[in-house]
Order: C-alpha cells, then structure tokens, then sequence
C-alpha cells in the first residue's frame, strides 16, 4: 500500500474529555499515524491493552513501536500473522492473550487473518484514505489525484472478508486544490483529520452509537498498487490529465519519461496559468512537443496547447535536482570549509549516526536513503539540524537533492554563506558615485524573485529634483507584468513556501529584513534623497529609521496573532465549542505615494506579511528606486520567491489592474480622495475586495493664548513644513487665537528666514526640492489662488531661483472659511493661518470640523481640561495636543470621513489583512 509519511509531525492538544464508555483495544499496524492514533486514543481514556506492529527495520523500531514501549503497553513485533493461509499458532496466542474488545487499524502492511479480525467483541475498524467505495485498493490517494477527482477524503470502517467492502462507519471528505500532491494532501487533511475520525470512531462504538453503513457497489472502483514501472507518463493527453498523472505519482513511487537514454522522474508539477516563459527546448521520448528548461523549472505541453511545469527533477541513480538547471554543464566544484563550518559538518555527521543506526561509521559516500531511511527520518533531519546548527532552515527537498553526505555538507556550507538561491539573482543596476559612497539602484520590475524588464519592452524616466536631471529609466510596467506578479503572489501563498512556513519563522524573515534595511540605510537615505528630494538627515531618521522599526514591530506580531474562545448557548444535551481563527486573505495588493517612498512601503507591507500574506506593490510612478532596492535585499534576507512582488508605472495601467485584478483579495491604498474613490469603486466591482484607504487631509491645528509659544511656534513650522510639506498628516490650517496672532506670525516669519533652502544632501540643509516638476507648478498655482481671493501673502509663495524644483516656505494669513486655501489641501510647504476670538472654543471647533475631511489634528493649550474637551470634538483619526507629527509604529494610524478607513500601524493594523474565521463544534 503507498502510503507517506507526513512531512511534518502534527500534535492535536485536545485535553482530557470524560466519556462513561472506554474500550480495551488492540491496535495492529505501524507508522507514524499509527503512534499519532494510539496516543490520542490513551489521551482519550481508553486503554491500549497490546501493540501489534512490524519488526525493526535495520535495527530502528517503528515510531507506533517507540511510543507504545516507552508507555510501557504490550508490544509485538511479527513479520508475518499466517504462513499457508493458516494463522501462526504463537502469533495467535500472543494476540488473544491481551484480551482486546476492538482491533483498530490505523496503517497496516499485513495480512490479517480474519480469525483475529473477528475475534474481539467488536470486530475490527480500519482506516482508508478514500471516499469508499472509490479507490479500494492499496493506491488510494493516488487514484484521487491521477483521476482529476475534485473531491478527497477517507473512510473509517468495518473490516470484513472482502478487499475494503465492509460496512462504512463514518466518513470525511475535502477539496482537492489544483496543486495538491499526495504529500499535501495527506499533511493538510488525511493525517490530521484521520487521527481524529478514528478517535471519534472507537467512542462511538463504546457508546454504542457507531453505524454500519453498507457500501454500495454503484461507482466502486478498485486500483492496483502503483508500481514504477505502472507511471510511465503517456504524453498524448491534455495538460491538465498529465499534470493529474504527475501529482498523483509525487513522491511515490513518481512518474517518469525517457529523456536522453536515461528514466527521469518528475515531481513538483503544477498548471502553468500565465504566459510560456522563454526557456532551452528539451526533447522527451513520446512527447511530440519538446519541452522547455525556464529559469522556473521544466514546461510541458498537453495535446490540448496548454501547459504544465515541473519543479524537480531525479535521475536513476537517484540524484535530484531543480527541473532548471538541467543543462547546467558539470558538477559545481566542492567549497573548501572553514574551521566554524567543520564544527557544523561534525554535529550533522553525529545527527546522521543517530539516525542510520544500523549505519557502522557515516562516510563521504554514505547514502542517506540508500542506508534505510524513510521519509519521516527526513523531516527528523532537517528538525534536528535546525534546533542544534543555530536555527538553520532546510527543506525536505533539500535532503532529497543531496542524498549522500558529502553533497549534504556541501549543500549546508552554501546554505549558510548566502549561496543557495535556486536561481542566483541578477541584478543590472544604475550606479552612481553620490553621497560619498557608489549607489547601486535596480530599474526592472521585481516579480517572481527576478529582476525582469516590462514584457513590451517600454520604460520611463525617473527624475531628481533636485535639479530635474534623469536619474535612469526605469521599467513601465504593463497589464501583462501586472498578471505575472499577482499570479507569483497567488502561487508563493497557495503552494508556496511561506504559506507552509511557521509564524516564528516568518517573523525571523522579517527581523532579518530589518537588519539588512538598517546596515544599508546610508544607500537607501541617499536613493530617496535623489529620487523624491528628501532632506538626507531626515532621510535617515524618518523616512528609513521608521521603515526599520515598523519591520521590527510587525516581526514580533507574527506568533502573536490569535483569535478567541467564546461561550455560546449550550444545544442540550450536547455541548459546543466555538472558537475563532485569524488567517491571512492571500494575494494583497498595495498602492503608495510619492512623499514617503519607503516608509509608506513598510507601513503597510510589513502587517501584510505579518499577517502571512504575499503582496504586489506599485511605487508611485515618479519614486520608483527605493522600492526595487527593498526587493533586493528581501531575497538577500531570504523571502520566497513570489511573496513580495513590485510593479512600477502608472496608477491608469498598473494601479487600475491591480484595483481590479480578480486573484487579489486585500487593496491597501495611501493617496488622493479622488483616486480613492475610484479605487474603491474597482474593488467592490471586481471581486468585492477588501480595501484601506489613507487618503488627504485638511488637518487643522489650533493654538490657544494659553500655550507655550515657543513651542507652539516650533512645533507649528513642523506640523506644517516637516518634510517641505509633503506630508499626509501636516497641519493644513492654522486657527491661532486672536490675543496671541500677530506675534505668532512674526516669529514664524523669523523662523523661515534662517532655514536653508538647498541641496537635500547637504547636511546642513533644512528645506529640500519638492518631488516633482508638476507638483511644484500646483502649489504655485495654490498660492495664486489664494492672493486672487484677498488672503495676505506674508511670505514666500514663489519658485526659488536655482536649478531643480524649490519653493520658498509660504505663509498665508486672513484666510477666510470660505476660501480656497481653507478648504483645500495643499499638500507642499504653505502655513494656511486663519485667526479666532478670545475665548471662543467651541466657535473654533465648528470652523476646524467643517471640512469633508479628518486625518489628523492639534492642539495647544496649557490647560489640560480644554486640551482634553478640544480632542474630543475635534472629528480626526489622530490628535496630537502640546506637539505634532508624533507617530509611532505601535500607534494606530488612519482617517475619518473623506480621509478613508482602515488603519496603518499598530495591532489594528494587522486586522486590516487578516479575516476571521468561526469554528464551532458539537461533543
């Protein structure tokens, strides 16, 4: 019977239930599914009263074995139950000597006499992973898969005479994903789910409740045992059916063509749902189409056009590697070890004697497999090398492509120094001598874990404005590149590594991020000083520091998310259980602007994958280069490939498709309030997405007599030219209390004229270029206005005379509600200051919420009761009171009204990618 082993040990913490009824039972079979039942059933009360199992294999016992030995339960270990169709006299005597009521079955290789099957009270009870009556037979979860069933499942029931006909006592079935193997089926719903039917099974029958349900021959079908020989593929077939034959073979015992006079086993295969990409062509006996070796693995053609691909491929002398590198020319040359490295070579050399027990002394040439081990020695393999070689994180595949031990050491070796990426990234940069240092800036589109050109070819400049010069031209990306990156997304989280990878794990991934986004924060302060004319100095602390310690708080949420237990109306005499679930949405997409490049980036990237998404992001089109440098160094921090994916162009092609995309479940968006309308309305059209919005403001600060003006004039600059006013959150009205105006204004005016308008690279500069030509024009433009409708111009509102895109900080005062400049943002460096009577505070109130607007606000005052009225009424998401501009990564962040909904930043931000599930169930 083909039947795997789990990839990964599952444990099910259940707790003590209290039944009346408990069984003596016998339990006859082996593996590590038979250990996982046996000690759920002593969990459960019953009593295990004898273990029939196989004998040990080269000297190590079967895990069923183990368990039961070290409980101190009766164990038996025969190789065989009869000999000539008649029972062993001593085998029977053994067996009838431990007095069992029921026989339950979980896994078992051996024929069982029917005598034994029958002789207890209750008979026997045997597991098969099939929806009885299909699949009878020793291939179960082959067949489901070879037979393109959408619908898996086992049976739990009664043993008879016949070959899996007996009466059925319960079953359970699943979906079938287009990708499933036999392994993933097994992991994620056989072995788990089995475990707790054949619990369930043996309760019902000590209550006396359990049903014996004939087995109808309509729809029967029974397979053989699938053989190697049997799993030749035939290749005259769709896609989909050779794809089907393919995954139904994975891992045992693996289907296989004739390529070069040589069997070659295929394993890893999956539908191919975009283009073909450009690849070698490979001819393989039978096939009448070749096929092609990708950067990705090895495309297959069906009869019907369509495509498949291949993740891996192994040889017959058993070696196995990466369907990619089939033309790689020779062996790659053995890495010389360091004195750290041999002491990691000895400690895995003490882990393979543990296991290859039977093994005298591990040798160069030893053969893991060759030497007896099993499938479940593996996935102990690759555990014990992680707890004792300092957290390192191999895969099951790695062991399968590095059988013997000189190959596995060097595997390792390459592994720890970095060099173990399946397909070595490339990386053409533009480089420039700036800043003291040789800045190295990737253009292409991101997408799958590749740097790849827009599939049209097309590309853009991206201008410093600083003084307005080309940068480099950077990747347009099209509808197609847009598909790709969100069908890597899909696929990185639907079949992929991180959507299997534990919490802790993924969090390790993101504080290693954030490691390597603080050892290059000097290159990436100076790219987004260049590309979105970022004062360096702030640069640094803002717009990268921030990025490093949002990355670092959302790493330490990734084994902190959970949802509840909750008490709910008892269905008596039955109880119930409810309980929620917080799981990740899938493919998310996220949209940011152009005045934080970066920072806006890990805000909302950083509670994506937190929560355990993958994610496509566009940069804004005119600030593109610090978001391919963070994809950079996601691969040298070691994410998947397709979790993290990056689009930059136009908000009409990409931003649009993304908004529209069917595949993408979550839209995160910073920006306009007109965009975000229409983005909103794209995703309730497409898919009903799940959508954030961030969008402007018109946050009004104000400024009692009472203040500390000092203060209040500092922090009031900052509210407003932070950033030269290129901030979501900046203070876009200024109501400052009659008694104390004149003179804050004054010295406002002061404070401007000793700020430093220059080159943001220049550590002494304190005011930098606006981001880009056509945004300079608009709040020139918004100046103009405002002079037309009668407000005082006190300073600034012109162009400075130099190279690039500077404006001189403006202040305006005399600025009437019913003005241009108090309703609009102006989202640039323009003090917008409207004066209010003594005394009044509610007048100012109604004046600071009369707009559609409501990010943020402030207010200062030395009197704490009106501080705290003031924040009450004051309708924003944010109130800063005595300061401004104070945001922090564990602090929700988000509007109200035409500001948008949804939150950035702190625990509530995780909610924004995750949904809730609600588990109920009855006992």
């Amino acid at each position: 019977m083909l039947w795997p082993a789990c990839q990964a040990l599952r444990h099910f913490s259940t707790g003590q239930v209290y039944f009346k009824n408990k069984l003596k039972l016998a339990l006859i079979g082996q593996s590590l599914f038979g250990q996982q039942v046996y000690s759920h059933l002593q969990k459960e009360g019953h009593r295990v009263v004898g273990v029939f199992t196989v004998p040990d294999k080269d000297g190590k016992a079967d895990p069923l074995a183990l368990a039961a030995e070290k409980d101190g339960t009766p164990v038996f270990k025969f190789p065989r139950w009869r000999v000539k169709g008649k029972t062993i006299k001593e085998v029977a005597e053994a067996y009838q000597s431990v007095g069992a009521e029921l026989n339950v079955l979980p896994f078992c290789t051996q024929f069982i006499p029917m005598d034994v099957i029958d002789g207890p009270k209750h008979g026997s009870i045997i597991y098969h992973p099939s929806l009885l009556p299909r699949h009878r037979g020793a291939s179960a979860i082959n067949w489901t898969l070879i037979s393109g069933e959408k619908q898996a499942g086992f049976s739990v029931f009664w043993a008879d005479d016949g070959l899996d006909t007996g009466p059925i006592l319960l079953q359970r079935s699943c979906d079938v994903k287009p990708n499933d193997t036999v392994d993933a089926l097994y992991n994620r719903f056989l072995f788990p789910e089995g475990i707790k039917a054949m619990v369930e099974a043996v309760q019902l029958i000590a209550d006396g409740k359990a049903p014996r349900i004939p087995q109808p021959e309509e729809g029967a079908t029974y397979e053989g045992i699938q053989k190697k020989e049997n799993a030749e593929i035939s290749w005259d077939q769709p896609a989909e059916v050779l794809h089907n034959w393919i995954r139904g073979h994975d891992k045992v015992p693996g289907a296989w063509a004739e390529i070069n006079g040589q069997m070659v086993t295929f394993y890893g295969s999956s539908l191919l749902t975009t283009s073909v990409p450009a690849g070698e062509p490979l001819n393989i006996r039978g096939s009448k189409t070749p096929g092609l070796v990708t950067k990705n693995g090895l495309v297959l053609f069906g009869n019907d056009g369509k495509a498949l691909m291949v993740r891996n491929l192994q040889f017959e002398d058993g070696k196995m590697i990466p369907a990619s590198q089939y033309f790689s020319s020779g062996e790659t040359s053995a890495v010389e070890l360091t004195a750290e490295e041999m002491k990691v070579a000895e400690t895995i050399k003490v882990i393979w004697a543990r296991i290859l027990s039977n093994v005298p002394v591990i040798e160069d040439s030893t053969d893991f497999f060759k030497s007896g081990a099993s499938s479940m020695d593996v996935v102990r393999l690759v555990e014990e090398i992680r707890q004792k070689c300092g957290g390192l994180q191999l895969q099951n595949e790695d062991v399968y492509m590095a059988t013997k031990f000189e190959d596995f050491i060097q595997m390792v070796v390459r592994k720890l120094r970095g060099e173990d990426q399946e397909v070595e990234l490339v990386v053409d940069y533009v480089s420039k001598e700036v800043n003291e240092m040789t800045v190295k800036m990737p253009y292409q589109c991101f997408i799958n874990g590749q740097f790849v050109d827009a599939e049209d070819g097309e590309t853009y400049d991206t201008v410093n404005p600083t003084d307005g010069s080309t940068i480099c031209r950077v990747s347009y990306a099209s509808l197609a590149d847009v598909d790709k990156a969100v069908a890597a997304a899909k696929d990185a989280f639907e079949n992929g590594e991180w959507g299997k990878m534990n919490a802790r794990e993924r969090g390790r991934l993101m504080y290693r991020l954030a490691d390597l986004l603080e050892e290059n924060q000097e290159e990436l302060a100076t790219i987004e000083a260049l590309d979105s004319g970022a004062v360096y100095t702030l640069a640094l602390k803002t717009h990268i520091g921030m990025s490093v310690q949002t990355f670092r708080y959302f790493a330490g949420w990734c084994d902190k998310i959970q949802g509840s237990t909750i008490p709910i109306n008892q269905a008596r005499p039955n109880h119930n259980l409810t309980f929620t679930k917080k799981e990740p949405l899938g493919a998310c997409a996220i949209i940011i602007p152009w005045n934080y490049p970066l920072m806006m980036l890990a805000w909302k990237s950083a509670a994506c994958l937190a929560a355990g998404n993958t994610l496509v992001l566009k940069p804004a089109q005119v600030t593109p280069l610090t978001a391919l440098k963070f994809a950079e160094l996601t691969v040298k921090a070691g994410f998947p490939k397709g979790v993290i994916n990056i689009v930059p162009g136009s908000g009409g092609v990409a931003g649009q498709r993304l908004s529209q995309h069917p595949d993408i479940r979550k839209l995160g968006f910073t920006g306009s309030t007109s965009v975000g309308k229409q983005i909103m309305s794209s995703c309730a059209v497409s898919n009903l997405k799940k959508v954030s919005l961030e969008l402007g403001g018109k946050s009004p600060l104000i400024i009692f007599n009472d203040c500390e003006l000092d203060k209040a004039v500092r922090m009031g600059m900052g509210a407003v030219f932070f950033n030269k006013g290129e901030n979501c959150i900046a203070a876009g009205r200024l109501f400052v209390e009659e008694s104390i105006h004149d003179k804050f204004v004054t010295r406002v005016v002061e404070e401007i004229k000793m700020m430093k308008i220059g080159d943001p690279l220049d550590r002494s500069t304190d005011h930098g270029p606006q981001n880009h030509k056509a945004h300079l024009e608009k709040l020139l433009q918004y100046c103009e206005t405002g002079v037309k409708e009668g407000a005082t111009l006190v300073y600034g509102g012109r162009q400075v005379q130099r190279l690039g895109f500077f404006m001189e900080p403006t202040v305006f005062t005399d600025v009437e509600d019913h003005m241009y400049l108090a309703k609009e943002e102006s989202f640039g460096p323009i003090m917008v200051i409207s004066k209010f009577q003594n005394g009044d505070i509610d007048g100012v109130l109604r004046r600071a919420n009369n707009t559609e607007y409501g990010l943020a606000s402030g207010v200062f005052t030395r009197d704490i009761s009106k501080a705290m009225y003031v924040s009450d009424k004051l309708e924003a998401g944010t109130v800063f009171i005595n300061t401004y501009n104070k945001t922090d990564v564990a602090a929700p962040f988000g509007g109200v009204k035409q500001s948008g909904f949804g939150k950035d930043l702190g625990e509530e931000a995780l909610n924004e990618y995750l949904k809730t599930k609600t588990v109920t169930l009855e006992y």
